[in-house]
């Protein structure tokens, strides 16, 4: 049954929550301990910790922490599975566990095994797990494997896990972005020449205004709500663009912060909430009115915008009653927000999977890129372009190497320093799922992540992933993708996470700041290996000796040495165990209008379309995530701030349920062209016509639609029928 809405984000319930999972956690002492460790967050890039101690931001501010950090925290610190478990529970119920069973059955404290035919996972000894993967892999044409990394992983680890793979022959190396932020990236390098935000944490605070697009914070990224209701005390403007109303947009309660803890904080000034995938009909005609309001800083794009005229052109000739009707708004709300626009001296754009996911996702960007560059809001302090990322260390996995393609010069100096080339581009993870379906992959080798769950068409991809000949994943707990996802061999191969290393490991924020964590102390009594011990362990069986010493690779000083000379911009991490200094990557983020590009400006494109539309009769769907969940995995089944208590609901406008003659939890099955789904009524907030459901669980409905540009599914965007009768 749905429960009551809260009236606010955060608030004493976290803090309640928070105390619990500590408690659970083996004590409140315990829990406090490794979360104040040197040691990088473990969940959202927005990033704290590492060398001025956990909960605590590179400007040094404590308190910093979340729901988020807390639950990811108590989950590595549960008691361990044991064998009896898996003797308990067969692989076929294992299959109908949820997110969340899976979640909370213990960590993973030493390698199990399934083979083809088998009923249950058995425990395997380290040497014969990693021999069986590497006769494996040996046995395989390399074009015929691939390598895929999560955000979870080290600097470390995924650097030599990238090298070890191309010194075994193949370049099919990828990580979880390609499914949330690649359409990003490939917006940005078009723009800038550089791939990531063009800020650091120091603008959030020079700001005086931000556009905040496709993105929840207050549920995926919490602390950046505290940036934005800073902002907005000091006299600034927050304007939301998203669908549905999302509570803690709106207001906040910040537990850290006394009065906003007691009273609450207002989060937003304006909520603007356009129809799904409409977005670039939205910002083309937030641009339309900066024009008509002779709001573009014509110093800045005469000098340093290539193509401007062209944009300015497209603004121009776009008709009013098109773009409202396209994206749903109205005059008044359009006007408020131009207002707004035009009154602020420095702004900055932050979106999240809200505008990747959908078939025109770089285009997306590109359109909030453009109106960015009308008022001059790249290239200064206070200023610029910041995708949200997920996953803590996602940025610095793609840093690294651990992409399809490296950058000429990461490719030049990894020839010529160990004789490994990386001169081909291997497929990404969709290709990889292609290849897979057409049984053309052998073997994959997972650090971290939930492939299967990451994936469109939930049954196709479980389908592709089980014709894998030997599945290899290094993870620290259990997920359903391990089930769902696995080949005919499946190993599952347990390591430390990153503040029980016994040595340091660094991590990149979204913020291009690389933090060094200490590690700690690997769990007593547990059958666990480091990550960069897996992989030396591996790299012995596989590979003939070479270039690359991977026996001496064990030190992780020795590994950063490595990646101080290939990486570029990592020149520093060659002396952060001497140093203990964290850094800014130089060259990414610009505080001058001067850019990566060939002629040094920034490159504007016209966006190819204005809007997505459904079939007739058909709702427009969108997937997101919960209050109680982080990436794939679901802490809690509860979502507090949309009034849900179970992830099996579509979420509607009260009005399409009074037109379909439904009432709230009462079932009805969504039908897509991919899938269909029994599911229960749940009404909030979101624009007649438009639906939204719980992502991993409802990419059964979503087809297998990509962005052609950047080749990220289409998370959103989805034609979607309700039926009130099942067809049976």
């Amino acid at each position: 049954m749905p429960k009551p809405r809260v009236s606010a984000g955060g608030g004493l319930a976290v803090i309640r929550y928070s105390l619990r999972k500590g408690r659970e956690a083996g004590g409140l002492w315990k829990f406090y301990t490794r979360l104040r460790s040197r040691n990088a967050c473990k969940t959202c890039a927005f990033g704290m910790g590492g060398q001025r101690g956990g909960m605590v931001n590179e400007h040094g501010r404590f308190p910093e922490v979340c729901k988020k950090s807390i639950q990811a925290q108590a989950g590595d610190m549960q008691a361990p599975i044991t064998e009896e478990f898996f003797r308990r529970h067969s692989i076929s119920e294992l299959r109908s566990w949820t997110s969340r069973q899976m979640e909370y059955a213990g960590r993973l404290v030493f390698p199990v095994v399934a083979d083809q035919g088998d009923s249950h996972f058995r425990r395997i000894a380290w040497g014969d797990a990693l021999d069986r993967l590497a006769g494996d892999l040996r046995q395989s044409d390399p074009g015929e494997t691939f390598f895929y990394a999560s955000g979870r992983s080290s600097n470390e680890a995924a650097f030599l896990l990238q090298m070890l793979a191309r010194a075994y022959g193949t370049a099919n190396i990828h990580n979880c972005s390609s499914y949330c932020h690649q359409a990003s990236g490939v917006a940005l390098s078009r723009m800038v020449g550089s791939g990531t935000a063009t800020v650091v944490l120091d603008d959030l605070d020079r700001a005086d205004l931000l556009v905040l697009a496709g993105a929840n914070p207050a549920c995926n990224h919490p602390r950046l709500i505290v940036k934005m209701i800073e902002l907005r005390k000091r006299g600034g403007t927050v304007i939301v663009i998203n669908p549905v109303k999302e509570m803690g947009l709106v207001r906040f309660r910040v537990p850290s912060r006394p009065m906003s803890l007691l009273l609450g904080s207002d989060v937003s000034d304006i909520y603007l909430q356009p129809h799904v995938g409409t977005d670039i009909a939205v910002f083309r005609a937030l641009l339309k009115g900066v024009l008509e309001r002779g709001g573009p800083d014509r110093g800045f794009v005469d000098q340093h915008v290539e193509g401007w005229e062209a944009i300015e052109a497209d603004a121009q000739s776009a008709r009013w009653d098109d773009l409202l009707r396209t994206c749903g708004l109205s005059k008044d709300e359009i006007d408020r927000a131009a207002d707004a626009l035009v009154a602020a001296d420095k702004g900055m754009m932050l979106w999240a999977m809200g505008l990747t996911h959908h078939e025109h996702g770089v285009d997306n960007i590109l359109a909030m890129g453009n109106l960015a560059m009308s008022r001059g809001w790249i290239g200064r302090p206070g200023c610029g372009l910041m995708p949200i990322r997920g996953h803590s260390n996602i940025q610095g996995v793609g840093s690294v190497g651990f992409t399809p393609g490296v950058k000429k010069i990461f490719a030049e100096r990894m020839a010529e320093a160990y004789g490994v080339t990386a001169s081909d581009v291997g497929l990404d993870t969709y290709g990889s799922m292609l290849a897979a379906e057409d049984g053309r992959i052998r073997a994959a080798v997972m650090l971290g992540g939930n492939l299967w769950g990451s994936n469109p068409d939930l049954d196709w991809a479980g389908r592709a992933l089980r014709k894998i000949g030997t599945t290899a994943y290094i993870t620290t707990k259990l997920n359903p993708g391990h089930i769902h996802g696995r080949g005919r061999l499946n190993l599952l191969l347990p390591v430390l996470a990153r503040d029980e290393e016994s040595q340091s490991t660094t991590q990149e924020s979204m913020f291009n700041y690389v933090r060094l964590s200490d590690g700690g102390q690997p769990r007593p009594g547990d059958d666990l290996k480091s990550e960069v011990e897996l992989v030396c362990a591996l790299a012995s069986r596989l590979l003939p000796p070479g270039p690359f010493p991977f026996d001496n690779m064990t030190s992780h000083a020795t590994i950063r040495e490595a990646i101080a000379r290939i990486v570029p911009g990592y020149a520093e991490v060659s002396r952060i165990d001497e140093t203990k200094q964290e850094f800014q990557i130089a060259g990414r983020t610009f505080h001058e209008p001067a850019f990566n590009t060939p002629s040094g400006k920034i490159r504007a494109s016209v966006p190819r379309t204005t809007g997505w539309q459904p079939s007739p009769g058909e709702f427009r769907l969108m997937t997101l995530r919960s209050e109680g969940q982080f990436n794939t995995v679901v802490y809690e089944e509860e979502d507090v701030y949309r009034g849900t208590t179970r992830r099996d609901v579509v979420m509607m406008n009260r009005q399409d349920g009074q037109s379909l003659g439904v009432n709230e939890d009462q079932d009805v099955t969504v039908e897509t062209e991919a899938g269909r789904m029994r599911v229960a009524v749940a009404f909030i907030d979101i624009p007649p016509g438009n639906l939204a459901m719980y992502f991993p669980e409802a990419n059964v409905l979503v087809p297998r639609r990509l962005d052609p540009a950047s080749g990220t599914p289409a998370f959103k965007s989805i034609g979607a029928r309700v039926l009130v009768q099942d067809r049976g």
